[in-house]
């Protein structure tokens, strides 16, 4: 019991060394990649950003146009921004807030339409 007495008293009068997290929140670092955002009007469902993804967390369904994210399953690593024909997917500087229940990123978006031929349109 003598034995810790020297650390206790320590500890006491020093100021924590960890955060009271969601009151005190860290400012995130140069380059962080947080929180995975698509720009909808943007997509065009092509899918490459699914094909890319390494932790398979990225649905893409042309025909039902959705666009579905699990960000429980997502690594953060970027590589779906990075192949993303459009740049219609971005990442903020800050993590997701704290949920009491687990939700699915999911995005409606429109293909782009096919252009006729000028021959047909005549």
């Amino acid at each position: 019991m003598l034995y810790l007495t020297p650390s206790v008293l320590k500890n006491m009068v020093k100021k924590p060394a960890t955060r009271n997290y969601p009151f005190a929140v860290r400012e995130p670092f140069d380059h962080y990649r947080g929180e995975l955002v698509i720009n909808p009007e943007d997509c065009i469902l092509c899918g490459s950003c699914m094909r890319k993804c390494p932790s398979l967390c990225i649905t893409v369904d042309k025909k039902a146009e959705t666009w579905e994210c699990d960000p429980y399953a997502c690594i953060y690593c970027g590589h779906c921004v990075s192949v993303c024909p459009t740049h219609c997917l971005s990442m903020k500087n800050v993590h997701r807030a704290p949920a009491p229940q687990k939700v699915l990123m999911s995005e409606k978006g429109h293909p782009p339409q096919k252009k006729k031929k000028a021959a047909e349109a005549e």
